[in-house]
């Protein structure tokens, strides 16, 4: 015959039963398990109202996971970070059912699992997924997903929001006279130079494509973008990486930049940033035309 209190006092994960009564929630059991995941005591845990057992960040989760249960289902899931007795954080994944409904509350019964390793192996994935394969820094997609997200603060504020695009001067000539590893390298120290000249934690320094950068400038006026960008210029050839198929920089490795500012206005009409990627397209443009090695800037009313 199953003993099923043995089976309840020896299961690895924290199963509770919590009382909902008027929107307050208490734990009235809790299974030894409780001090393996979270380092209180049982005795310890009953008695801890529920903001010291949960991060801030979850009650509303966990508030509207009760709602939920209170209108009608029976089960949910739901991820929340808890608190552990030595003030260590972790991430647990509740499985909630509901045991009875009264009319001004309920009992439910929670089964918790430890998922911290797996919730910082996702997140550690996560940010992999954003950054460029070769150089480090940020990829194409973390730099779409920074543009638009900047772009509509900028656009609400009325606020200026500047962009640098770089790119690299006669680069298939340095792959062709160097090869493509030593392209490679070419272009993680310039990666690694133009990060560290970009001071502001708020700035986003990108791999746009190729051997093409951005950086992207919140709140940054045109003066400021521009003093920046004679600033990378500056830190890629002082690299000295030898380029003899480069005569604008003295035969090492230099970039072109094109600088664009979107300044917001009342009224303003133009609600994606397509414009400022084509303003400082633009002008990149314009510094290759001219001679490379150099900074153009242009501005862009929105």
């Amino acid at each position: 015959m199953l003993d099923f209190q043995a089976l309840l006092e020896n299961s690895l994960d924290m199963i509770c039963q919590s009382e909902v009564n008027n929107g307050k929630h208490r734990f009235v059991y809790a299974t030894p398990s409780t001090t393996e995941i979270l380092g209180w005591s049982v005795e310890e845990f009953l008695r801890l109202p529920l903001t010291e057992i949960y991060a801030e960040s979850s009650m509303p989760i966990i508030f509207a996971d009760a709602e939920k249960l209170a209108r009608g289902e029976l089960t949910s899931t739901v991820v929340v970070e808890a608190i552990r007795k030595d003030g260590r954080h972790v991430w647990l994944e509740n499985k909630v059912r509901l045991l009875e409904k009264r009319d001004h509350g309920m009992s439910v019964v929670i089964c918790s699992r430890d998922i911290t390793r797996r919730k910082l192996l996702e997140e550690r994935l996560e940010q992999l997924a954003l950054l460029d394969g070769l150089t480090g820094i940020r990829n194409r997609r973390a730099f779409d997903e920074a543009i638009d997200r900047e772009w509509k603060i900028a656009f609400r504020a009325h606020a200026p929001l500047s962009l640098l695009l770089l790119d690299v001067d006669n680069f298939k000539l340095f792959n062709d006279t160097y090869g493509h590893l030593e392209g490679d390298d070419c272009l993680r120290a310039i990666a690694t130079a133009m990060s560290r000249a970009v001071k502001r934690s708020t700035d986003i320094v990108a791999r746009f494509g190729g051997e093409e950068f951005a950086v992207l400038l919140p709140a940054t006026e045109m003066a400021g973008a521009e003093v920046l960008a004679h600033r990378l210029c500056e830190a890629v050839t002082a690299l000295k990486l030898p380029h003899c198929a480069n005569p604008c920089a003295g035969r090492v490795v230099s970039v072109s930049c094109g600088v664009s500012t979107a300044i917001g206005s009342p009224g303003g009409s133009m609600t994606t940033p397509e414009g400022l990627l084509l303003a400082a397209d633009a002008a990149l443009y314009n510094a290759k035309g001219k001679g490379k090695n150099c900074v153009v800037a242009s501005s862009l009313l929105v």
